[in-house]
């Protein structure tokens, strides 16, 4: 879909490279631009003593060139560069990007139809646009994090780096945005994508509801408020996800089990006093997780298995879809879909500075 697109990456770490991955993945050229001593996140190396394995999973299918943009004549070449390009994206603080002579204002006044997008964590003004964080940081001020707790009401610290995520994503939608607006009408884009602005785009329910009714979980059925849409331990002290909210598919399972009787307590409360509710978990206890995962495929009853990362390729709905697939040693997560147009010959994650000769050299 990006074929001929070419994308000037400056970015770092998580959600720049993340984005500028599913750019990869849709066709477009990436060329990574990194400091004498590369990005952080390569390091320290891992026991192959190759690049760190979060390095590796945003990078493959770029390329990477190796310059100091505190030298002037280095500026001069890196914006040689952007000439022929279509898309820059940078993730320094506000300010940074203009002493490396990289900043917009600087590559508009020599490519007016460029599309610049600028990632940050609190955006490029304000007062909180100066500081530094992290995505469990983005996560805690737009409220997502508060969504998370255990039975005792304490934030649970999630494995996984949604702000950054979700940054990435957002990054990716609106420079395909900003394409298709230069496509129309030639013009070119600035974008300033600030990760808690990003982010917060995941409460839209939320917000909404706690400020029409002081409800702060969102949509409450969905908050552990109903037998049909729970989490349930196995035999094999594993768990499933259930999630019949609609009658027809909690009648589906009512009847796949032979207990009609569960039918009308398909809305009430997973509490110690619901004699149905205890029944339904001692049922998926008399049970193992392969065993739930069998029968979800036979009966339609929004079920599926809580599976952990390393299960995941080997499930047979992304054996399928042919989204995770085993590269250089590890497995890789695409972020293209089968609809999408068929995916070009893939390349491992690059060295650092391995195109700096092929790309600066001409």
């Amino acid at each position: 879909m990006l074929d001929g697109i070419k994308v000037i990456d400056f970015t770092q770490y998580l959600p720049g490279p993340y984005a500028t991955l599913r750019l990869a993945d849709k066709g477009a050229e990436v060329i990574k631009v990194e400091s004498p001593t590369g990005d952080p996140s390569r390091f320290p190396p891992e026991k192959d003593q190759r690049d760190k394995y979060s390095f590796r999973a945003q990078n493959r299918d770029k390329k990477s060139i190796r310059i100091d943009l505190k030298e002037p004549e280095n500026q001069l070449k890196i914006r040689r560069l952007i000439k022929e390009a279509d898309v820059v994206i940078e993730g320094f603080r506000p300010g940074v990007s203009a002493r490396l002579g990289i900043d917009y204002e600087t590559i508009v006044q020599e490519k007016r139809e460029i599309i610049y997008c600028s990632i940050t964590g609190y955006g490029q003004s304000g007062e909180m646009s100066h500081l530094g964080s992290h995505d469990l940081n983005y996560m805690a001020l737009s409220g997502v994090l508060s969504q998370f707790k255990d039975k005792e009401g304490m934030p649970i610290h999630p494995s996984i780096t949604l702000a950054d995520l979700v940054g990435g994503i957002a990054a990716s939608e609106s420079i395909a945005a900003a394409l298709y607006h230069r496509e129309k009408t030639g013009k070119g884009s600035y974008i300033d994508l600030s990760l808690a602005d990003a982010v917060l785009s995941l409460m839209t329910n939320h917000v909404l509801i706690a400020s029409a009714t002081g409800y702060q979980q969102g949509i409450s059925k969905l908050n552990k408020a109903v037998i049909c849409y729970h989490l349930y331990e196995t035999k094999d002290r594993r768990f499933v996800s259930l999630c019949a909210l609609e009658e027809k598919f909690w009648e589906n399972l009512c009847q796949a089990v032979k207990r009609p009787d569960w039918i009308p307590a398909r809305n009430t409360a997973p509490t110690e006093d619901n004699l149905i509710y205890q029944e339904v978990k001692n049922l998926f206890l008399n049970h193992t997780l392969a065993e739930w995962t069998e029968f979800a495929q036979k009966v339609d009853c929004c079920m599926a298995p809580v599976l952990e990362a390393d299960e995941v390729s080997s499930h047979r709905y992304y054996q399928e879809r042919q989204l995770i697939e085993e590269k250089w040693g590890q497995h890789y997560v695409s972020t293209m879909y089968k609809s999408e147009a068929s995916r070009k010959p893939s390349s491992p994650p690059p060295k650092h500075g391995e195109h700096t000769n092929e790309l600066l050299g001409r």
